[in-house]
């Protein structure tokens, strides 16, 4: 394969980088002074791409713990509602996103409790600077493949807040799931439990689009699209359940004639769904099915809503490895997007 930076081995790691940034967090939390759960009213996480995917993980995997509003924020202006009782953690892996910054630099103004999450750049200069935590990631990563060393140090702080429970044993439970997902997803293209391999040759040309539903469902399937879009170098696009059956639904009333060589739904289950989901799912992939090339199932697996939600996630990751391997292309490199930075970067003075 293909693979001048060493992605797949990047992938592989998942289990002992997530196993390492939880110890590393409880290092650099150890003695570090935290705001009492009392004095918060909100938690904001700011980040851009593979690093603000963690806030999203943390608001669909603690949904039902955190007794705290959590809003993601990929932007460039600090919203204002953020002030001296919102806990901030601004989170790049290379602390120099531009985006991410700029907020950082606004809540920090703000009154903000920030905690940065980087290995190292602007962001840890930011937070030295304001008295800030700082929680150091390990380098040599790229930020995509770097999601084990960007939310252990959000559940570790929340938990030594006190704002989150068992987050130690969250954690756990998504290392051993992720252990198992990454020995079957390493297998000979022909070992049936080699899910990420199936899906992927059954993809083949056709375009993707990504079902989940839920909290759960909604960010693997957007985690699906990027993996795609950046592993593989192909479209693909991606929506949740419920909201698209309040609009989605009725796009697929017309040229079925086209769609029906062209888009391969994957459908992304975990054991969390509402009770309400799914009949819904059921029902609308009746409704759709005639139009769509094909519907691929993928099940989650794995204890709890975390596990799960970085299995799902997983699985889509080996998936756009496999994709990237059928067709020859190289999964590291991302060069649209440095093309585009290196444009921004000359006009912007």
């Amino acid at each position: 394969m293909l693979d001048t930076l060493g992605f797949v081995d990047a992938v592989s790691g998942l289990p002992e980088q997530l196993a390492a940034a939880r110890a590393a967090t409880a290092d650099a939390l150890a003695g570090a002074v935290l705001p009492q759960a009392a004095d918060l009213t909100s938690i904001a996480v700011l980040g851009m791409g593979g690093s603000g995917i963690s806030g999203d993980v943390l608001a669909a995997a603690a949904s039902g713990e955190l007794c705290l509003p959590v809003s993601v924020h990929k932007q460039m202006r600090t919203p204002a509602y953020i002030g001296p009782r919102t806990l901030v953690f601004a989170v790049s892996y290379s602390g120099d996103t531009e985006e991410t910054v700029a907020m950082t630099r606004g809540a920090i103004e703000a009154g903000a409790r920030v905690v940065a999450v980087s290995s190292g750049g602007a962001l840890a200069g930011l937070a030295a600077d304001a008295g800030a935590l700082h929680v150091p990631c390990p380098t040599g990563y790229m930020p995509r493949a770097a999601i084990g060393t960007l939310i252990a140090p959000i559940l570790g702080t929340l938990g030594a807040i006190g704002l989150l429970a068992d987050t130690d044993e969250w954690i756990t439970h998504a290392i051993d799931q992720l252990a198992r997902r990454r020995d079957a997803s390493t297998r000979e293209v022909a070992a049936p439990a080699n899910v990420a391999r199936e899906v992927a040759r059954r993809i083949d040309g056709t375009i993707p689009l990504v079902y989940g539903g839920g909290a759960i469902g909604a960010v693997a399937a957007m985690r699906w699209k990027c993996d795609i879009n950046e592993n593989a170098k192909a479209p693909a696009f991606w929506a949740a359940y419920p909201e698209l059956d309040h609009n989605e639904i009725c796009g697929w009333g017309q040229h079925g004639d086209v769609t029906r060589q062209l888009i391969s739904i994957v459908e992304l289950r975990h054991d969390h769904e509402h009770d309400r989901l799914a009949p819904r799912i059921d029902v609308t992939r009746d409704i759709i099915d005639e139009a769509v090339h094909q519907v691929i199932p993928v099940a989650a697996a794995g204890e709890g809503r975390l596990a799960q939600l970085l299995d799902l996630m997983y699985v889509g990751d080996w998936t756009s490895v496999h994709l990237a391997a059928d067709r020859g292309v190289d999964p590291g490199p991302i060069d649209a997007i440095a093309t585009l930075k290196g444009i921004l970067g000359s006009t912007e003075g």
